[in-house]
């Protein structure tokens, strides 16, 4: 490959990684977050565990067993995301649209947790669409698409910096024989 080439392919690296350092810096370090979501329970609260089997709660018991805790605001459908039914561990999650998380026993209905979740409000971040309309497809799919650029440029600089270290140490090598 060409010093061209390799002079072209750095130029391309530099501008690239300019244009696109804070939509991948956001990436990355919500990337890390959502990695340990599970591990941090200031992401997401972790899931409480009661006794296995069928759900035994109506959605009118579901509403008004939330409907009691005043921290989380949800006071009717309208308020709740959705709900997430785990019968291998008694539970039932209702998730606010306000990001409450109520977990409550499957079968009795009490409340077992009350928190707070970030993970979605990360996630969001993490594609993009938390910023504004259009973020997700319009700023953070082309900084992929020129991360990947990026990677390939990279490449190529590798790749013609290793051969003319190659030449170099071969052409070397013959004259002293």
């Amino acid at each position: 490959m060409s010093t061209s080439l390799r002079r072209a392919s750095r130029t391309l690296h530099l501008w690239i990684s300019l244009g696109i350092f804070i939509p991948v810096v956001i990436v990355i370090g919500s990337g890390l977050l959502l990695q340990v979501k599970k591990e941090v329970d200031w992401i997401q609260p972790p899931t409480q565990k009661m006794a296995e089997g069928e759900p035994s709660l109506s959605f009118a018991e579901i509403i008004d067993a939330v409907a009691q805790v005043p921290q989380a605001e949800l006071k009717s459908w309208d308020d709740i995301d959705r709900l997430d039914v785990r019968p291998s561990k008694g539970i039932i999650k209702v998730r606010g649209n306000n990001h409450w998380e109520v977990q409550l026993d499957a079968k009795s209905g009490d409340v077992l947790q009350v928190a707070y979740r970030r993970a979605d409000t990360i996630e969001a971040i993490h594609d993009g669409s938390w910023f504004f309309e259009g973020a997700k497809l319009y700023v953070f799919l082309p900084a992929a698409i020129l991360l990947f650029v990026l990677w390939i440029t990279g490449l190529v600089m590798l790749v013609t910096t290793l051969k003319s270290k190659y030449r170099k140490h071969y052409y070397r090598s013959q004259r002293h024989r």
